[in-house]
């Protein structure tokens, strides 16, 4: 149960850290509402946000051996299956990743593959 807590409130700080990492600098003034909205809706299996549009980062995909493979800063990482959203939709037809850096590691915090329905 420890374990469980300790899980739960590094989540929520990696979440709260994209958050104040998170910049809007009028870049995301030609989003169509739908897909505003849609971005802001997204939360992980685990029941946590996962926060909004300038977080998530388009992205290219493989699958292997079953498992999503995302390239972030030129690295190739597995997708955790906890982090993957396969129930939500995707209204810009590519797949969608977010991230944060955390103690020196890339956490991955939330996956929509390209062709989620």
């Amino acid at each position: 149960m420890r374990r469980l807590a300790q899980l739960a409130l590094l989540v929520c700080l990696c979440a709260l850290a994209s958050a104040t990492l998170a910049v809007d600098s009028g870049q995301f003034e030609n989003v169509p509402p739908d897909i505003r909205n849609w971005f802001k809706s997204v939360i992980a299996p685990n029941g946590v946000p996962c926060c909004d549009i300038s977080d998530g980062h388009r992205t290219s995909y493989d699958v292997r051996d079953g498992a999503y493979w995302v390239p972030i800063e030129g690295q190739w990482m597995v997708v955790p299956d906890r982090a993957v959203i396969r129930d939500h939709g995707n209204p810009i037809g590519e797949a969608v990743v977010w991230y944060v850096h955390h103690r020196g590691s890339i956490i991955i915090s939330c996956f929509v593959p390209a062709d989620a329905v």
